[in-house]
């Protein structure tokens, strides 16, 4: 005997194979896009329906853009300095700096981390496109954004050994302790790159 629909299953199903949603979660989703105005699930359906046919890569970023549009704005902004380049793994990381309004370079995106345990080697990923765009673009600085943990520590530290003798200032995003963070709660890497960051009192 079937307690559900299969249609509301079905929609039960693919919420929950979203990272992060388990069969619970996806039931409350479910039944909330049921009791609510229709507009709401056609609103949703419809961006789903859209998602891969309105975006497309920029062939030098490797950012997300419009369908169609061949480079990123983040590129060809003439304000943008493509002499300083941040690396980060994913395009959402770009959103990120950007929400900060201080970093005035271009980006180039990675396409994930190394993760052996992933199968991810450093060949599936777009290094080396950014080797190419540093000599293309006579690249002066290149900063290493990718995340604080061993995937994102083995990446940048792959990239700066095939950047080898290469005339480019390489640098790496600051690490520390988080303001609000208790030291009791810090752990032992956050701690230790506090201390290896440390900067002098004037």
């Amino acid at each position: 005997m079937q307690i559900l629909p299969p249609t509301l299953l079905d929609l039960v199903d693919a919420l929950g194979s979203l990272p992060g949603v388990g069969p619970r979660t996806a039931e409350r989703y479910a039944y909330y896009l049921l009791k609510r105005d229709p507009a709401i699930a056609d609103k949703l359906g419809l961006a789903l329906g859209n998602l891969h046919q309105g975006i497309g890569q920029c062939s030098v970023t490797f950012a997300l853009v419009e369908k169609g549009k061949e480079v990123s704005d983040l590129y060809t902004d003439p304000k943008r300095d493509k002499q300083l380049v941040a690396v980060v793994a994913e395009p959402f990381d770009i959103v990120s700096l950007e929400k900060t309004n201080l970093f005035n370079g271009t980006y180039h995106v990675l396409g994930g981390l190394v993760s052996p345990i992933d199968n991810v080697g450093p060949d599936q990923l777009r290094i080396s496109e950014l080797i190419a765009r540093i000599d293309a673009d006579d690249v002066k600085e290149i900063i290493l954004a990718t995340n604080a943990s061993v995937e994102g520590e083995s990446t940048a530290l792959y990239i700066q050994q095939q950047l080898g003798k290469r005339d480019v200032k390489i640098s790496r995003l600051a690490r520390g302790i988080p303001i609000g963070v208790d030291l009791e709660y810090a752990d032992q890497i956050t701690l230790g790159r506090a201390l290896e960051g440390r900067t002098e009192l004037q």
